[in-house]
């Protein structure tokens, strides 16, 4: 005699609601404590997309949160995360980003974690390719976004109105937000005044919360599980030298790994593009970073962090100035941004550390975009400097 068809799913359905019935804190109990340094970077987007390991690590002292994109997975040496550890540092930077991850996204995890930030140190680093014209696209926002962020701002009643607003009608236009019939009801009722629209917002408002409940169940069962380790470069070799001898290590490593080109990019990028490198030349002619919306996201990122209290530094990199001259890509359409991202910060009373004298300074940047050996020896020397509270100094000494 067949089972019948439907057993699987009575069944699928049973098991969902006894784990839906666990309450959270028991699930916690169970959640190894070495799974917030475990984390700290291995760029899990499940850790940075849920809350409970970064609400864990804000509480810890001993983290530096340091917030960024693609540039955070160049794990070599002289990253601040093999750097401070093998240096001895009092404290381990926490990785928070990946590809794609850019203002928007940032916006919505700060704003999870507003009353965790009072007077927390952090590093952010800044991209200027996240500053094209429409600013960030539905490719580099979808696998970033975090549903149960996006819920959790819907009900955050700490966010200032007005910046809470201007984000909803950003994220409305995205769509995970918009496809999404519970949340985008909710985010509509914020910004409108029709009473319909208040009304329906009130009558899913329930099953929203249930909703939300779900994913940060989801959130912690994950956390249980735990990630991968990401493979990195561990090195002592940066042990007891002085910023001098780092700079000289770096940059002899930098010249043996990009030797097949003269943009200084490490050779096996090089040969992902060089067969097209004559298309590339003076295709650019009348690019810039000079207009974009990313500029308007990330004001909503400088208004949470400011409301929230945290103490941020701003590591603003520059571009590979040789590639980018190669592509026609004015420098004045680059300069225009360094100037205008650190006017932005400044105004809002933050530090930011800037760095767009390197575009043609040889190893500063590993590839085009991202930055490398040398880069990083400036990097570690500024949230060193940033940590201590030491005076601000926009050099180390240079190698020779």
């Amino acid at each position: 005699m067949k089972k019948p068809l439907f057993s699987p799913i009575i069944m699928a359905f049973v098991v969902f609601f006894l784990l839906a019935m666990i309450p959270n804190k028991w699930i916690e109990n169970f959640i190894p404590k070495s799974r917030i340094s475990q984390a700290a970077t291995e760029l899990n987007p499940f850790m940075f997309q849920g809350k409970y390991v970064q609400e864990k690590m804000l509480e810890d002292g001993h983290y530096l949160p340091m917030f960024g994109s693609s540039e955070l997975a160049r794990l070599d040496r002289f990253h601040p995360s093999n750097y401070f550890q093998e240096t001895k540092e009092e404290f381990t930077p926490f990785l928070v980003g990946r590809g794609g991850t850019e203002s928007l996204i940032h916006f919505m995890n700060f704003s999870e974690h507003i009353n965790s930030l009072k007077g927390k140190k952090i590093v952010f680093v800044l991209s200027p390719q996240w500053f094209q014209p429409k600013g960030t696209d539905e490719s580099h926002f979808v696998p970033n976004y975090s549903t149960l962020q996006g819920y959790d701002l819907a009900f955050n009643n700490e966010l200032n109105s007005n910046v809470k607003k201007q984000a909803i009608k950003r994220l409305l236009k995205f769509t995970p937000v918009k496809n999404d019939p519970l949340l985008s009801t909710l985010y509509k009722a914020e910004i409108s005044n029709d009473s319909w629209t208040k009304q329906k917002a009130s009558l899913v408002r329930p099953f929203a919360y249930a909703y939300r409940d779900l994913l940060e169940k989801k959130d912690l069962f994950y956390t249980f599980a735990g990630g991968v380790p990401r493979s990195r470069e561990i090195s002592s070799q940066v042990k007891n030298k002085s910023w001098k001898q780092l700079m000289d290590e770096a940059t002899k490593i930098g010249a043996k790994s990009s030797t097949n080109n003269h943009f200084y990019v490490i050779n096996s990028q090089f040969n992902q593009f060089k067969k097209n490198l004559p298309n590339l030349k003076d295709y650019r002619p009348h690019a810039t970073y000079q207009k974009s919306v990313e500029y308007q996201d990330f004001q909503l990122v400088l208004d949470v962090l400011k409301q929230s209290g945290a103490k941020p530094l701003f590591i603003s990199i520059p571009v590979n100035g040789k590639f980018y001259d190669y592509t026609g890509f004015p420098r004045s359409g680059r300069m225009v941004y360094y100037k205008k991202i650190k006017k932005q910060i400044e105004s809002e009373g933050f530090q930011v550390a800037d760095f767009s004298n390197h575009e043609y300074d040889p190893y500063f940047m590993k590839d085009t975009i991202h930055i490398g050996w040398k880069g990083w020896v400036y990097v570690d020397k500024a949230i060193k400097d940033f940590y201590e509270g030491t005076p601000k100094k926009d050099e180390v000494v240079r190698a020779k």
